[in-house]
């Protein structure tokens, strides 16, 4: 195991709930850090950009009332994701407020720069960093990020089409930090898996989505609910960069799954002013085939608890405990 200091002995699973554009609320966040995992959320999903000094503010009190209420098994620590894109016209001043807060934990996204790492690093902060292949795996830690987050094929958002056991297999042979795998991760058995094949920890999306604390509409967490693998569609036409869709959101946006047109990647933008053209189209990966209610996050976590213990069971392997998580 690699994991940083900042996480050892502080997760009660090798987990970290990934950070969903508008779906990733301090509600959630909150719940998943109480319950032994990394609650993660972008910093753009703060809107107005006023509100994310009031959103790093709340985690904050609330981790702390927690601790102060159960000093024998503290909340993990929480993590907020920056898009480093150049169209971000929010960066500098989002991640001032990172700096300004201690923010434990930076996930970074598109785009690997020197200056964001070098902030980071100035408190004593981690930075994570979003990456689909061997070229951008290297560039972020040739600039300075602390480890890797490995978006493999199957991931929701903007997912690579490499097979995780490539992508871990390969940065594993010149890497030796942290690293956590997305990619289709929605049951105990997955995290587990992730770990067998070298990454540190497994990197949950699309099952919080159908959780009450999410900020989904219900008809988005219901089609999380009834969807499959098969129901997920791979295609570059909502923000310029590929990613995976549920198909369903598609039809009802009057577009055919089976035949989208290719969109322009130099038309994406995250600039706080720009519209969402998609914004009933909706996000997952292909792990939503274990996902069967919407429930608390709570008991999303419990459920992976459970099958993470049941997957070492079955290997003959030592019930997992707090300290080695």
């Amino acid at each position: 195991m690699s994991l940083p200091p900042a996480l050892q002995g502080r997760l009660a699973l090798p987990a970290i709930g990934s950070p969903m554009f508008i779906v990733s609320s301090p509600e959630l966040v909150i719940a998943q850090c109480t319950n032994g995992i990394v609650g993660s959320f972008p910093a753009l999903n703060a809107r107005p950009a006023e509100a994310l000094e009031e959103w790093i503010v709340r985690i904050k009190a609330a981790l702390a009332a927690h601790d102060a209420a159960h000093p024998d098994r503290p909340s993990a620590p929480f993590a907020v994701n920056q898009i480093v894109h150049r169209s971000n016209d929010r960066l500098q001043r989002d991640l001032q407020v990172c700096v300004t807060h201690k923010v434990p934990i930076v996930i970074t996204s598109l785009g690997a720069r020197e200056d964001v790492f070098a902030a980071v690093h100035s408190y004593g902060g981690i930075v994570l960093h979003d990456v689909i292949n061997q070229t951008f795996a290297h560039k972020a830690i040739e600039k300075g990020a602390d480890g890797l987050i490995l978006v493999a094929a199957g991931a929701g958002g903007h997912a690579g089409v490499i097979s995780p056991f490539a992508l871990v297999g390969e940065t594993r042979a010149w890497f030796d930090g942290p690293i956590a795998l997305s990619g289709a991760i929605a049951t105990g058995g997955a995290i587990l898996a992730a770990q067998a094949m070298g990454a540190d920890l497994g990197y949950v999306g699309s099952a919080f989505i159908a959780t009450e604390e999410a900020n989904a509409t219900p008809a988005y967490k219901a089609m999380i609910v009834d969807s499959s693998a098969e129901d997920i569609v791979y295609t570059n036409l909502i923000t310029g960069v590929h990613g995976n869709y549920l198909a369903q959101s598609l039809r009802n946006a009057g577009l055919d799954p089976d035949h989208l047109p290719e969109s322009d990647p130099t038309q994406m933008s995250f600039a706080s002013g720009s519209k969402k053209a998609w914004k009933d189209i909706w996000g997952s990966g292909q792990g939503v085939g274990a996902v069967h209610a919407v429930v608390p996050a709570a008991v999303l976590i419990d459920r992976l608890k459970r099958e993470y213990a049941e997957a070492r069971a079955r290997l003959g392997l030592a019930p997992p405990s707090r300290a080695a998580a």
